[in-house]
């Protein structure tokens, strides 16, 4: 499995949810630090996005290959890297475009491959009932990155826009946390 932007809430909660299923996840950021991280939270790959072909990589490390799923939140930026790390009959799934809207895709290699593309969202009410028993019992935990109150959202968003948070960024309406 390929998870791209490790920093994010998303990935690190498909990274946590991959590694319980017993999957082997190749995680990415331009940070890193933020590779280490996810090597402590099980990823058995890490690669550093910037300046690199992600697909060609992979595909190149898993002898053609390459990988059976890819999580792009990216969109844009990443969609042809994505396609390129996909294995045969493997499956890309999408929740998320920050870098953009429009992607292209060869729709020859689409069928050739024999590829799914696959749009998501949050799940279905089983689905999302089974993350939340996992949580419950302990065996995913979100990663929070910093705890702002209210007052301080602006500092809040601006660590966001700098991608310098790992894991989520959390707003406190009541005392200050800290």
């Amino acid at each position: 499995m390929l998870i791209w932007g490790i920093g994010g809430g998303v990935a690190q909660a498909a990274l946590q949810i991959s590694v319980r299923r017993g999957a082997t996840v190749w995680v990415t950021s331009s940070n890193d630090d933020k590779l280490a991280r996810a090597r402590s939270l099980g990823a058995a790959e890490t690669v550093n996005h910037r300046g690199v072909d992600v697909g060609r990589l992979i595909r190149e490390r898993t002898g053609k290959r390459g990988v059976d799923v890819v999580i792009d939140t990216v969109g844009e930026a990443t969609w042809t890297q994505s396609l390129g790390a996909l294995g045969r009959s493997g499956r890309l799934v999408t929740c998320g475009g920050t870098s953009g809207p429009q992607v292209t895709t060869d729709v020859r290699r689409l069928f050739w491959n024999q590829w799914t593309i696959m749009g998501s969202t949050m799940g279905n009410d089983r689905e999302f009932d089974a993350i939340m028993q996992e949580m419950a019992d302990g065996h995913l935990l979100p990663t929070v990155d910093t705890v702002f109150p209210l007052s301080e959202g602006r500092a809040a968003f601006e660590r966001l826009a700098a991608g310098s948070q790992f894991g989520k960024i959390v707003l406190s309406i009541g005392a200050d946390p800290r």
